[in-house]
Parts: structure tokens; sequence; C-alpha cells
């Protein structure tokens, strides 16, 4: 090696050294930048959570792609170093150009504002950085984690239940399926699907979209998962269910898994429980719930018949973070099988769930989980209900669902040939309508006046995005074959008054009267 190459790898050893002597030294200030979050966040308007604020600030500054790219340097580069004020007047910029879903108008998804209790468990979960595998790592946040999961399989009435924190409802969806194949085939854990009949699961029209994926993941088959019809209200009907099993059966499948839905994704609609479990009961079949959505009705005063016969089936799934308000994610699976999580999912694992250790090793959760490192969800949400009691969920939940049925007969005073309800009533939160402009009153309703009709929600759905006003998500129902239309879905929070409704129809309809049809 000559001389020259031995100068040139001696100076960039000693570059890196400087380098990383430099990071070392600067650490302690690093961490300090920490400080500014609040400031930042506040200052961006990131929250929004007074009338004021809900009148002045956007909720949105839509910019498309390209846009973004020339306003935001998006480039990560080798060697290229940014101050703290650099990096904060970027995050200015990330904070400007979000959508602040904890706009008290940001009602686009089925979560919307937070509650500042779970947001602070949040930050403090985050800055601790631990992980919800052992008790030796989260103490705390583990027993924490058993008691919620006591708590709710106490409310759901499942007397010797179990359960744990998952990272989304799809996820929790697909425990229930593993739990179900594991009970009825054990033997699948360790020898795999090789030679067995095909499995068949069973799930509504209405139902959330994860149950075909994870038939697909699991390895079930998309095509084994049989879609039951539902109802004028969107609830599944106990006779096709039980007709799609016998026809399963005649196919030469093997029936194992039924999905009910408590809150559909769009109409908001509850499969009565109670019947799905004669059938399931009837068949031998394991009956899952998604109550992502309408789980929270086990807090409500007025309105817990939603989930009458909870207790009779064998598992479910609930995200907190979509009506109560809890930060993205919270999500839960609960069983009322107490050991099936643990066995189904359990492998030996002696780095980390050593059985000698020096406490309570039915602490360590982790095994009962898919994952390994599993994020802290729980304090966030522990928090919630330590500092308002469930029952003031219950009482929220309870007036979300009062003010959508407000917002029902506003919608009808409005009149037929302004605002138009897809259904005539709803069970939970949901609220599906159209809007008619001026532009299409008045006319035949002919095949074509539905189709400009159905084109009526995106082109105002655009204008909510460049004014920033309000956000209100569109869908449309296919299998009924109906066009897009509006689905206004009420949360916990913001906690609405009556003279917001107004606002939202009367947004709409501005906002209408700009575009071209």
């Amino acid at each position: 090696m000559s001389n020259k190459t031995n100068t040139t790898a001696t100076t960039k050893t000693l570059k890196a050294a400087d380098e990383i002597d430099k990071i070392r030294l600067n650490l302690v200030d690093d961490w300090k930048v920490l400080s500014s979050v609040y400031d930042l966040l506040h200052n961006e308007k990131a929250f929004c959570v007074s009338e004021a604020d809900r009148d002045a600030v956007k909720i949105v500054h839509f910019m498309q792609p390209n846009e973004m790219k020339q306003l935001i340097d998006l480039s990560i580069d080798e060697n290229k170093t940014h101050t703290v004020e650099e990096i904060q007047n970027l995050c200015r910029l990330v904070i400007k150009y979000s959508v602040k879903t904890n706009h008290g108008r940001f009602h686009n998804q089925l979560f919307g504002q937070m509650d500042p209790y779970g947001l602070m468990g949040q930050w403090i979960t985050d800055a601790l950085n631990a992980s919800a595998y052992t008790y030796e790592v989260g103490p705390v946040f583990s027993l924490m984690e058993t008691e919620i999961i006591r708590t709710v399989c106490q409310l759901a009435g499942y007397v010797e239940g179990d359960g744990i924190f998952a990272p989304g409802g799809s996820i929790s969806n697909m425990y229930g399926l593993v739990l179900a194949r594991y009970k009825r085939h054990p033997q699948v854990k360790t020898a795999g699907m090789f030679g067995m009949r095909p499995l068949a699961l069973f799930t509504s029209e209405e139902s959330h979209y994860s149950f075909v994926k994870a038939a697909h993941w699991l390895g079930l088959g998309a095509d084994n998962c049989v879609i039951v019809k539902t109802n004028e209200r969107g609830q599944m009907l106990s006779d096709d269910l039980e007709a799609k099993i016998l026809q399963a059966q005649e196919k030469g499948l093997e029936p194992f898994f039924v999905n009910a839905t408590a809150g559909t994704t769009v109409l908001g609609a509850f499969d009565d429980l109670n019947e799905t479990a004669d059938v399931c009961d009837k068949y031998g079949l394991w009956l899952h719930v998604d109550a992502c959505l309408g789980g929270a009705a086990l807090v409500s005063y007025n309105n817990r018949h939603l989930l009458a016969g909870l207790e009779r089936t064998h598992s479910f799934a609930w995200n907190p973070h979509k009506s109560l308000g809890a930060p993205l994610q919270c999500s839960l699976f609960l069983t009322r099988e107490r050991d099936l999580l643990n066995r189904c999912n359990s492998i030996q694992v002696n780095y980390l769930f050593q059985q000698d250790k020096f406490y309570d090793v039915s602490y360590d959760t982790g095994n009962k989980s898919v994952q390994c490192g599993r994020k802290i969800d729980a304090f966030k949400f522990w928090l919630m209900l330590k500092a308002r009691g469930y029952g003031s969920f219950g009482r929220l939940l309870d007036h979300a669902i009062d003010i959508s049925k407000v917002l029902v007969e506003k919608i009808r005073q409005r009149g037929s040939e302004r605002f138009r309800l897809v259904m005539d009533e709803y069970q939970y939160m949901n609220v599906c309508f159209w809007y008619i402009p001026k532009a299409l009153r008045g006319l035949d309703e002919t095949k074509e006046w539905r189709e400009r009709l159905y084109a009526v929600a995106p082109k105002i759905k655009e204008r909510m995005a460049f004014t920033g006003t309000i956000m209100i998500g569109y869908t449309p129902l296919q299998y009924r074959g109906l066009g897009n239309f509006f689905r206004m879905v009420f949360t916990c929070f913001p906690v609405l008054e009556e003279k917001e409704l107004d606002f939202i129809l009367d947004e709409i309809e501005r906002l209408g009267d700009e575009c071209e049809y």
C-alpha cells in the first residue's frame, strides 16, 4: 500500500473520530430541542380545539405531490447536515402542510379529535421507548395492559377472558382467525395445513376488507372468504349465513369461522349477535365480532343494547382510537378463551421469555403476540380512563349518537330536493347522504341524472380540500348499486353542539354552489 493511500485512510479515520466526538459532545444540547415541540405544534395550530380556531384555521393547506416536493426538501444525503434552527423550520413546514386531524371540523375518517390525556400518554410512552413484551422492560405498562384487558373483558361478559393490544384492527381481526383455526386444528401450528380440507370463513357484504386480506395472508385463500348478504340496514342476514354454510359444506369446504360486525365502516350497522350466535352454536363455529368501530358501545348507558349477545361470542376486536378519541393507534383483541392466545402463539424463546426470572413471568405477555417488539398502546388509553372514568366516555358516546340523530332530522328539514338520506335512520354515529345541487333539482331522476348526482360529492370534496374549512369523506356502496355520497362520522371529540350541524350543511351547500356539474 502506498504512502498516499495510507495518508488518505488515516485522514478518513481521524475525520470519522472527530465527527463521532462532535456528536457525543453535542448530544446533551440536541436533546434540548424536544422542549420546543409543543410550541411548534401550538404555534402552527396543530390542535385547533377552540371555536375561534375552528373558524380561523384551515384543516389542510392542500398541495399536489409535485408542488409539495418543491416546498419541502425531501432528499436524504450521506453527509449533509442541518442546524437545529433548520430542523425546526422543516418541522414547521411539516405541521403546516399536514392534515390537522385534531381540528374540530375534521370528520373525514372513523377517527377525529384526540382526547388530550391520550396524547399526553402517547408522548410519555414514546419518550420512555419501552416495549410491551416483558415485565422486565415495561413493568408499569405491563400491569396497565393487564388491567385494561381485565376491565374490558368484564364489560363484555367474558368471565375468563384474555386479550392483547395489537397494531390496528386488521391485525386484531386476524388474531381471531388464527385462534379459531388453532382451536379447531391445533396441529396447524406445527404441521401446517397440508392435506386438510379447505377452511371457509363467513362475513357480510358490509364488513371490512381485512377479512379477505387475512384469508390471503393466512393461506386460507380469498375465494374461501364467503360473503353473506345484508338487510336494508346493512345487518348480516342469519338465514343467508346458514344457507352459505350449507353450500360451503356441499362444496367440500370446512366452515370454521364467522365474523359479525358491530359498526360497519360505511353505514355503522350492527349485526344481530344473538341471531348470529344461534347459527354458530348450531354448526360449531367460532364467532368473532369486528367491533373496531362500535366496540365503544360497551361503555354506553343508552346504546349498550347494540352489543347484546357479545358475551356469547368467542372473540372481538375494538379500536378505542376511533369513536373514543384515543391517539392512533389503540387496538384491542379480546377472547373469552383464557389461555388460548398463549397456547396458540407461544414458542420457546430462551433469550427473552426465560422461565427462571426473578419475578412472576405471567406478566411477560409478549409470547401471546405474533410480534416481538410491541409498541406501548395501553398507557394512553389507561390515562384517558383514569382521568375521566369510563362512564364519562359512555356519556360522550351517547351524546355523539344523539347529535348524529339531530343531523338526520336537519337533513330531512332541508327537503329532499336539496339533501337526501341514504337510509332513513342509522344505528350508530355514521350519517350517509347526498347533496343535490341547484343544477340537478327539478329534473327527471333518470340513470343519467343519478350518474351526475354521484359526481357531486367528489367535486365538493375537492373544494373542501382546497378551502380547508371542513373535511367529510365520501364513498359509494357498490353492492347496492349506489354511487358516491357523503359519510359524516361523529366521534366523542369534538363535543359538538347543534349549531355546528347547521354550519356543516351550510358549508356543503356553499361549496356545492362553487362547483360546475
